[in-house]
């Protein structure tokens, strides 16, 4: 197998990990954020494992969008919310929320997931790559790895075993 790696960056974002109750993390705060994603699988006809370019013709989306806009919507000037942050509403209220019809032009992009932190980021975006790219390549490609990286300082990987 070959690997190739692509590091996706200029991406600004907060969160807070709210059991953190011990550290400043508990509170919002920001970083630049980047993460390397590791491709590994057969080479192609043009002996490239993954086509880095070939993102921008991607046929296949995620969560209805293409890779990059998806990268943007979640990552790009966002609020990333746990899912059972206990201060979960307060947030939604200060979103701006158009993506349903909506005007108001709240101070925050709130988005929910599962959990924060960079391990939980790193374990997050896997699993959003790896699907999109097996998809793409007929399962000819996979996603090896994600290092999430906040500020290039503190970083958290993420891969799982392949049989």
């Amino acid at each position: 197998m070959f690997q190739s790696t692509k590091i996706f960056d200029g991406f600004s974002c907060c969160f807070r990990q709210w059991k953190a109750t011990t550290t400043h993390c508990q509170f919002l705060h920001g970083y630049g954020i980047s993460f390397k994603v590791t491709f590994e699988g057969k080479l192609d006809d043009r002996n490239w494992v993954w086509d880095f370019g070939g993102m921008k013709r991607a046929t296949t989306l995620i969560d209805g969008k293409q890779p990059k806009a998806w990268m943007d919507y979640m990552f790009d000037h966002t609020v990333l919310i746990a899912e059972d942050d206990p201060m979960r509403m307060q947030f939604e209220m200060l979103n701006s929320d158009q993506s349903r019809g909506k005007q108001y032009e709240g101070p925050l992009q709130i988005r929910i997931v599962k959990a924060t932190g960079a391990e939980k980021f790193a374990e997050f975006i896997f699993h959003k790559l790896n699907n999109f790219v097996k998809n793409e390549t007929n399962e000819r490609v996979q996603v090896r790895s994600v290092e999430f990286m906040e500020h290039g300082k503190n970083t958290a990987i993420y891969s799982e075993k392949y049989v």
